[in-house]
Formats: structure tokens, C-alpha cells, sequence
């Protein structure tokens, strides 16, 4: 294979379920195996590339430029400004890669419990992992921006017309919050290409960085556009108060996409305040650090705070992730290579234990028809393995040492702790609450009184076995063997830092 198309037609590779899909009647019975077929090949690409990529050179590789288009401007009416196509994986963005594609697989096997509009379910979602796929693969902005806006259409049908019974009013939040996040990106882009002449994104990173002097943009200048993009994946990942969208989506939209914004969507905004804010502008970064590292405790402590009072497990789901991004905040504040690589393994770790527990909560929605706390409890006996996998799942969410959350946690705060010691140690009261609701939670939907009515209801079935054990799997192997993340992060040389 020419590998220097690889990406992009690992990209565009869920096109291929997209047309065959299209092309079957919406009644056939091999629409959900076509769809779920749809995610296996963008899967084995990944594996490929990820097989392939060199951990002894740092850059982007597997590089491909083609020229797009050119614009024509009033500031310089007889010179054009070249908008290239350019892909490109760095360590940094082949971790989102294999994350999305090996989430939105697994979220494919959940979506089995769709029986309404299944043709047009699938068609969807094979386009939003194209739009997730093209975002992490992406070296220009415009390209960057055109397939993060493709996650947002692709979400906003998918939540709206499966999801729960406040689905459209989700759905709405959802397209409002990201859609003005949308805005403010589109300025910064387009500012960044008017000035610097190019959207390449290591063209932009170099001379963002190498430029001494601010003869591209001023001080004040990146200063507002650090600020916008801020604003702009803030309201992706969520930072508080920035996050009303996303907790509903959580609760109304089906699990099998809940899995994928838990587990992959909210991470857009980690990667591009990483790959965008501290690798354009790491002074401004620098001078806002203790600014943002308050916003981060904010997060921690407020998403565990309100998850310890709710009665509604995908509502403590909810604010749990609030909590978690919390702490990839914190590590991005502490702007160091500790810090940043633990705010990666934490978006990487919370990705997957993200997609367990909401996998697990498809299977008591399925069996119970419930997901509120004080309608379950002492399943334990009748489900041993759902049972099993969600203590499992919860130990892993509070950082349990030999999981992915603890290194990642460890790492985070072993950076913050190095620049904003006091900081650090108020934020560790966040983690206490975290074990606090986690442990609420697995208890009461898996101990205490038992339910005569839930006798007869059957343990996890194959379907739900294998994609639990995967996931399980790769958060132990995180956990017990951290070098599989860090050996391809390099997260020091793909941003251009020290140590």
C-alpha cells in the first residue's frame, strides 16, 4: 500500500458501509452487520498505521499535501493564498486515532439495541467517526474545522431523533454550546491565516514558537486568539459553567453515542487545547497557568460535588466526566512534560473507562429499564459479571493503582504539584470525592436489598461480554504498562517544550 495516501483513505473509509448501506433496503436484516462491518475497516487501518509509525523520530509522518484551493483577499488582491489538503499523524494525534476508531467499534456493538430507523442510524454514525477520524488526522486548520463540523451534524441528528424523551432539547443545547465554540474557532483561524499566511498546523507551530520577535502577531493579539481558543474547546471539553450542554447529552442521548461523546467527542476539546493553545501560543499559556489551573479545581471539585448527589447514574456519569476533565486542565496548566502527558493519558484513560461504564448502563437499561439509584440495587447475585465489570470500572474511574486512572492522575498532578504546589493540593480533595461517588454509586446499583423483580433477568451476553473485556483489558494494560502510551506520545517533542 502507497503509504502516502493511507490517511486518507483511512479517513474515508467508513464511506464504504455509508454506500453499501444506502444502496440496502431499511428493512434488510444485515443493516446492523454492514454497520458494524462499516467500523472494523477504519479499525484494522488504524492498527496499521499505528503499527507502522516510528517512536525513534518525532514530526508528523505519514504526510500528504495536495493543493486544495486559493483565495483571493482585499489585503493582497493580485497574490492568492494557497489552502492546502494536508494529513498528518504525530504521536499526539495517532493516540485519538486508535481511541476513536476502537471506541466507535465497540460503541457500533452496543448500537444493536437500536430498532427504529437502523439504516439511517448507522449511516450517521459511520459519518461521525469519518468527521472524528479526519479532525485527529488533520495538519491544516480549514481541514481541522470542516470535519469538526461534520461531528457536529452527524451528533446533533443522532441525539435528536434516537435519543431519550428531552432528546430534542439536548440535542439543541448541544448544537448551540458547540456551535458558538465553532465560531470563535473560525476566527482564530481565520486571523492565523491572514496573518502567517498558511493554516498548516507544524508550519503555524514553528512560527508561533521560533518567531522571537512579534512581527506575525503582537502580544495582545495572541493573547485574545489563545483566549477564543480557550473559549472554543473549553466549551468542547467541558470547563464549568460551560457544561449544562453535555450533561444533557449524557442522560438523553442513546448509549451506543454516549459512549462515543464520552468516550472520543469531549476529547476534541483536550487535543486542540494541547495541540492548538500550548503548541501556538505557550507564553500565553505560561502568563494564564494559575488562571487556568482555578478553572480545573473548578471542574474537579464542582462535577464531584454535584455527582455525589444525584440520584440518576448517568447523570453522576455526567458530572463525573465534568470532574475528570478537570484534571486534564490541570495538567495543561502545569505546562510541563509531566503535567501535559498525564492531561493525554487522562483524556486516553477516561475515553475508555468513559465507554465501560456507559456500555454497562445500555445493559441495565436493557435488562431493568432504569438507570435511577434508588430503583436498583442487589443485582449482584442474578448479573455476577455486570456486576463484576462495573466495580471493575468504578475502581478504575477513582484511580485505583494498577489502572489507567491512576497513572494518569499521577502524572497530572506530579506536574501541577512541580509549578502550583498549593493549587495541587486542593485539587487532591477532588480526587477523595471521586472514590466517594463512584463507590455510592457501584453500591447501590449492585448491593443491598435484592429485587424480587429482577430475579429472572439474565447476565451479560456474549455481545456485551467481548466489548466489556476489551475495554476492561486496555485500561489494565494502561495501568500495569504505561510506555505503550508514553514511547508514542513524545508529548515534549510534539509540542516543542522542555522538560
Amino acid at each position: 500500500m502507497d503509504e502516502s495516501y493511507l490517511l486518507t483513505i483511512l479517513i474515508f473509509s467508513p464511506l464504504l458501509g455509508v454506500i453499501v448501506l444506502a444502496m440496502m433496503p431499511s428493512q434488510h436484516q444485515s443493516i446492523k452487520t454492514v454497520g458494524i462491518l462499516g467500523t472494523v475497516l477504519p479499525l484494522t487501518l488504524t492498527i496499521f498505521v499505528f503499527s507502522l509509525y516510528d517512536r525513534t523520530v518525532s514530526g508528523v509522518q505519514f504526510a500528504e499535501t495536495h493543493q486544495w484551493f486559493e483565495l483571493m483577499t482585499a489585503i493582497s488582491p493580485n497574490e492568492p493564498y494557497p489552502v492546502t489538503y494536508d494529513l498528518g499523524v504525530t504521536g499526539l494525534s495517532l493516540l485519538f486515532l486508535m481511541l476513536s476508531s476502537l471506541i466507535t467499534f465497540l460503541a457500533s456493538l452496543a448500537a444493536l439495541r437500536i430498532q427504529e430507523g437502523v439504516k439511517g442510524f448507522y449511516i450517521l454514525f459511520l459519518i461521525l467517526e469519518l468527521g472524528i477520524l479526519g479532525v485527529f488526522s488533520s495538519e491544516n486548520l480549514f481541514l481541522f474545522f470542516l470535519f469538526f463540523e461534520m461531528t457536529l451534524v452527524a451528533m446533533f441528528l443522532l441525539v435528536g431523533k434516537w435519543g431519550g424523551y428531552e432528546r430534542e432539547k439536548a440535542a439543541f443545547s448541544f448544537l448551540v454550546y458547540n456551535g458558538i465554540g465553532s465560531i470563535l474557532l473560525l476566527i482564530v483561524i481565520i486571523v492565523l491565516f491572514v496573518e502567517a499566511r498558511t493554516t498548516n498546523i507544524s508550519e503555524l507551530t514553528y512560527l508561533l514558537q521560533e518567531t522571537e520577535s512579534y512581527e506575525i502577531l503582537s502580544g495582545n493579539t495572541r493573547m485574545w486568539l489563545f483566549a477564543l481558543l480557550l473559549l472554543a474547546f473549553g466549551t468542547k471539553l467541558p470547563i464549568v459553567p460551560l457544561h449544562t450542554w453535555m450533561v444533557r447529552v449524557h442522560v438523553e442521548a442513546p448509549i451506543a453515542i454516549v459512549m462515543i461523546h464520552a468516550g472520543v467527542l469531549l476529547k476534541i476539546g483536550a487535543y486542540g487545547l494541547i495541540r492548538f493553545g500550548a503548541g501556538f501560543f505557550p507564553e500565553q499559556l505560561k502568563e494564564t497557568a494559575v488562571l487556568l489551573a482555578i478553572l480545573g479545581v473548578i471542574n474537579l471539585l464542582y462535577g464531584a460535588f454535584i455527582a455525589l448527589v444525584q440520584t440518576e447514574l448517568r447523570a453522576v456519569l455526567a458530572y463525573s466526566s465534568i470532574s475528570h476533565m478537570g484534571i486534564v486542565i490541570l495538567g495543561v496548566a502545569s505546562f510541563n512534560t509531566a503535567g501535559l502527558q498525564g492531561a493525554v493519558f487522562q483524556t486516553i484513560s477516561h475515553g475508555l473507562i468513559a465507554a465501560l461504564l456507559f456500555l454497562l448502563v445500555g445493559v441495565l437499561i436493557d435488562r431493568f429499564h432504569t438507570t435511577k439509584l434508588g430503583e436498583l440495587g442487589g443485582i449482584a447475585s442474578q448479573t455476577p459479571l455486570f456486576a463484576g465489570f462495573f466495580l471493575a470500572a468504578g475502581l478504575a474511574s477513582l484511580g485505583l493503582p494498577g489502572m489507567s486512572g491512576f497513572i494518569s492522575e499521577f502524572l497530572a498532578f506530579l506536574g501541577l504539584f512541580e509549578t502550583m504546589p498549593v493549587i495541587g493540593s486542593i485539587g487532591v480533595f477532588g480526587l477523595i470525592l471521586t472514590a466517594v461517588y463512584m463507590l455510592r454509586a457501584v453500591l447501590a446499583v449492585t448491593f443491598g436489598e435484592r429485587r424480587p423483580a429482577f430475579d429472572k433477568e439474565r447476565d451479560l451476553s456474549a455481545i456485551e461480554l467481548v466489548p466489556s473485556a476489551i475495554l476492561l483489558s486496555m485500561i489494565i494494560w494502561i495501568g500495569v504498562y504505561p510506555a505503550v502510551l508514553s514511547n508514542t506520545l513524545q508529548i515534549a517533542r510534539t509540542l516543542g517544550i522542555g522538560g
